[in-house]
């Protein structure tokens, strides 16, 4: 069968992958692949925002980077335990979509829910092309995974020049305005590391990481698998 969307990208909370790979995937969208996202919860523990209102924010952001496809699997916020259920639900997304690339959190970070995450995508890939698992789907063998940083950054195994697409990243990381704006006088919102320019550092990060290729702007991504070429 062939792919309806060439990458998809997995999220603890949406926001996660805006933050990570944001400008990678305006990039790709602009050339014409398909892009989707999956968000694993709707980050319904959020010290800002409801449910309802990230549901709004995440389909501007979609809107912004021009996806094709963009869902929920509805999995407990700070309750990504590895189960089986939760497992064959991500399994059950990607055999759905059949993406050729898919897109997880460094499995290293200061937040817990993006390890978990990390985690369970690394297995829901290696299940997803076990023709006996959930046999009532077709497997589906994704040629790469890759992982994004969201917080913490280790060793980068590639980088992507986002250089002409930074600008597009930020609009979708500023439809979140209740994760990331400031909160006003008298509003039901309370400070956090996000809401004291979130944004700028990533924009700084990314901004660093271009540096050491000359270009404006960049994302990092780490591999566990080697990265097939055929010409250098």
């Amino acid at each position: 069968m062939t792919a309806y969307v060439d990458i998809l990208a997995f999220g603890a909370h949406p926001d996660d992958v805006e933050i990570g790979m944001g400008g990678t995937i305006a990039k790709h969208v602009s050339q014409g692949y398909k892009v989707a996202i999956c968000d694993l919860t709707e980050a319904e523990m959020s010290s800002n925002g409801t449910v309802e209102t990230r549901r709004q924010e995440a389909a501007e952001a979609s809107a912004v980077l021009g996806l094709s496809h963009r869902s929920v699997l509805g999995l407990p916020d700070r309750g990504l335990n590895g189960s089986a259920d939760q497992l064959q639900a991500i399994v059950s997304e990607i055999r759905r979509l059949r993406p050729r690339l898919v897109f997880a959190p460094y499995w290293s970070d200061r937040h817990p829910d993006h390890v978990s995450c990390s985690r369970l995508i690394e297995e829901a890939v290696f299940n997803a092309k076990l023709r006996n698992y959930l046999p009532e789907l077709p497997p589906v063998q994704v040629e790469q995974l890759y992982f994004y940083y969201i917080n913490d950054s280790g060793d980068v195994s590639l980088v992507t020049d986002i250089s002409e697409h930074i600008g597009t990243k930020l609009a979708a990381l500023q439809a979140y305005r209740s994760q990331f704006a400031p909160p006003a006088p008298g509003e039901d919102r309370v400070r956090t590391p996000l809401t004291d320019r979130y944004v700028q550092r990533v924009e700084a990060r990314d901004m660093l990481l271009g540096q050491t290729r000359g270009w404006s702007h960049a994302e990092g991504f780490a591999i566990r698998r080697p990265h097939a070429v055929t010409l250098f």
